[in-house]
Order: structure tokens, then sequence, then C-alpha cells
């Protein structure tokens, strides 16, 4: 393929490329270049905020590059301090090898599991000896390292800053070391990782990477980064139904960005159409993507019966209630919602609805049948 093709394929949504120029003369050496994307395995479920750098990887393998997926799981137990105030929670390995097999299955719904390398940072960090180890901390400084703003910011704030989340960024960069990648995609919270990782090659004598950086996803309230811990998020894993309500809550302007990040739609023709009807479009075309073209059909079907007619879903689920349970209760128990807190947070925000009637007291007892509305899409019929 023409390389002015390749590149525009590849620079479709990424924020920077560190340097362009160094992208296009890769790419004129007419090789398989080796394009690597680091995932720490910190949670099971994979959502629409992570597969912005998974599309990018299969429009690379596409184009007929070597895509290594790796998988951190010695580093996702230490935690990325990237874009944080305080320090992760640190996981067991157990719970990081759970994880793991978690993501190679969701992995596979986007790109090609026979043209893609699978790699734990672990195979090379287990092996290291306690004086390797002090000799890779050589390779950079401390006055490097606190050039982060999120670091240098907790200085600031006398906020503690440990010598693991210090560390992690010369582990990641030494990953590209280990891997000679030509190219590392992350996203924008990574910059200074990746650029780690161009230094620890250029030191260890090796060609330095290009370094990728795509926009991280705001979630379904239009502000936060899409994160499991906002409850903003919409997992890949998702029932189709519920994937199609949380698109369709999305604002208008947060869904061109979902177009261009999570689709191939052509954007002038988006721009081209009525709000509502580009939106439901989106939804089709994800669910499409995770499911299949027929569910995403019967999906939009269902919700314009119920969201334009006014009328309650066909197909809701049953919850069979004890006497005098209050609401929160039924919500976190019917699996209606994930936590308390949330089901707390949807009470204050007038979003749970009881048989036509809006529920202001997280204390209220449910002691009736009836048809039981949080948000905008998630029903359920409560049986006493």
């Amino acid at each position: 393929m023409d390389i002015n093709k390749q590149l525009e394929i590849i620079k479709r949504g990424a924020v920077g490329i560190i340097s362009e120029g160094e992208l296009r003369k890769r790419l004129e050496e007419k090789r398989q270049l080796r394009v690597k994307v680091g995932f720490d395995p910190t949670t099971a479920d994979i959502h629409l905020g992570h597969t912005v750098l998974l599309r990018k990887m299969r429009q690379f393998q596409d184009l007929g590059h070597k895509v290594i997926f790796l998988i951190g799981d010695f580093t996702g137990r230490i935690g990325d301090p990237s874009g944080r105030s305080q320090i992760r929670k640190q996981l067991t390995k157990e719970e990081v090898k759970i994880n793991a097999a978690t993501y190679k299955k969701q992995v596979s719904k986007i790109v090609d599991m026979k043209k893609i390398s699978i790699i734990f940072n672990s195979e090379w960090f287990e092996r290291m000896s306690a004086l390797e180890f002090g000799e890779l901390l050589t390779h950079y400084t401390v006055t490097r390292v606190l050039e982060r703003d999120d670091f240098s910011n907790r200085l600031k704030e006398n906020k503690p800053l440990y010598m693991s989340e210090l560390v992690y960024p010369i582990l990641q960069g030494y990953d590209s070391v280990m891997l000679k990648s030509d190219i590392e995609i992350g996203g924008t919270d990574q910059i200074f990782n990746l650029l780690v990782g161009r230094d620890l090659q250029k030191d260890f004598g090796q060609p330095p990477q290009v370094v990728m950086t795509m926009p991280l996803l705001e979630g379904t309230d239009g502000v936060q980064k899409m994160s499991k811990s906002f409850g903003n998020y919409i997992g890949i894993n998702e029932s189709p139904k519920e994937m199609f309500g949380k698109i369709m809550s999305i604002s208008d302007t947060l869904m061109l960005k979902y177009y261009e990040l999570l689709t191939d739609a052509d954007l002038t023709q988006v721009e081209a159409m009525h709000p509502k009807e580009a939106k439901m479009k989106l939804a089709q075309n994800i669910i499409t993507q995770y499911h299949n073209k027929d569910v995403s059909e019967k999906e939009r079907i269902e919700f314009e019966r119920v969201f334009s007619a006014k009328e309650t879903p066909s197909d809701m689920a049953e919850y069979r209630a004890k006497a005098k349970e209050t609401i929160v209760t039924v919500l976190l128990n019917s699996g209606l919602v994930k936590s308390g807190n949330e089901a707390r947070r949807l009470i204050k925000q007038g979003a749970v609805i009881f048989e036509n009637s809006k529920i202001s007291q997280d204390n209220f007892v449910v002691d009736k049948e009836g048809v039981l509305k949080a948000g905008s899409h998630r029903f359920l019929k409560v049986i006493i």
C-alpha cells in the first residue's frame, strides 16, 4: 500500500506521533515493523476505552506489521502511577493471572489472534537478579523521573510518592528494549512512560521506537475517562441491550469522538446525519462488532419501541423481592446496579422510577409488585 495511504490510516484518531518523520522512514523500509502495545491486567474486563488501542493494533496488523500484545503481569503487580494522585492497590500474582486469561479471550474480538504475539513481561523481570535490576536503574535519573507532572504535583501537595512508582516507568521502558519495538502505542496519559522507552533503547544501542499516543475515551458521563471505578464504562462483554442503552445516553459531541475512535465510518457522512439517527447507527455498529448484526438490529427495534413509544421492554428480567426490602437492596440484589453507591447516586439524580413514580429516598420500601427502572435503559419486573 502507498506510504501516504498507510499514514492516513495510522494517524486516524491519534493525538501525537514522535515523530512522524521517523515513522515515514520506517514505513519506507518496507519491512514488517514491530508494534508494541502493553496492558497491565489490573481488572478482568475490557471496555470500549481499551479498544481504542486494540483497534489501532488491528489496523497495523491489516497493514502487514507484527503486533506484540505485551501483558504486564509483572508490572501489573506494582501498579502504573500514570495520572494517579495516590498509589494503586497492589495485586497478587494470582489476581493478575486470572485477569490476564480473560484479556486474551476479549482481545480476540478485535485483533487477529493468528497474527499477534502475546508476551508476558514476567519472562524477563522474574529472572532478573538484584544486581541486574540495580544496573538497569543506572540508565535513568531521579531528576528525569520527577519531571512528570503527576509526580511533581504530589510532592508539592506533600502526598506520598513511593519508590515502586518511581521505578515503574523504567520497567515499562525496558519492555521496549527487550522487544526491540519499532513503534509503541499508548494513551495520552502514558506519554512519559513511552518516551522512557525511547531513551532506554538509545542507551542500549537500539534505534528509538516511534511513540504514538491515542486519546483517552470519556465514559458515558462525558467527563471522566472511561473506567470501572467511575461507573461510566461500556464493557465489550456486556449484553447488547445494556450496550445499546448506554451508547444512546452519551452526548452528541461525544458521539462523534466515539465514531472516530471506535468505528471505521466516514465522519463526513456521520456529521450529515440527524444526531439521533447517527447515535442509533453508532450503537448498531459497535454491537455488531462485539455481537452480530442481527442482534444489533433487534436491539434498535426494541429501543425504539420502548423509548419512542414509551413502552416497557418485552423481555424484562424478574426479581422476587422479600417483604419490606428497600429500593437500594432490590437494585443491588437484582443486579440492576453494581454497587450500593451507584444505587444511591441514581436515586439522588432522580433516575430511579418505580411504577411511574420517581424514588427520592434510599430507604424507600418496595411493598408491591411493579416495574422498576434505573437510569434510561435498565428495567426490572419486581415480584413480591
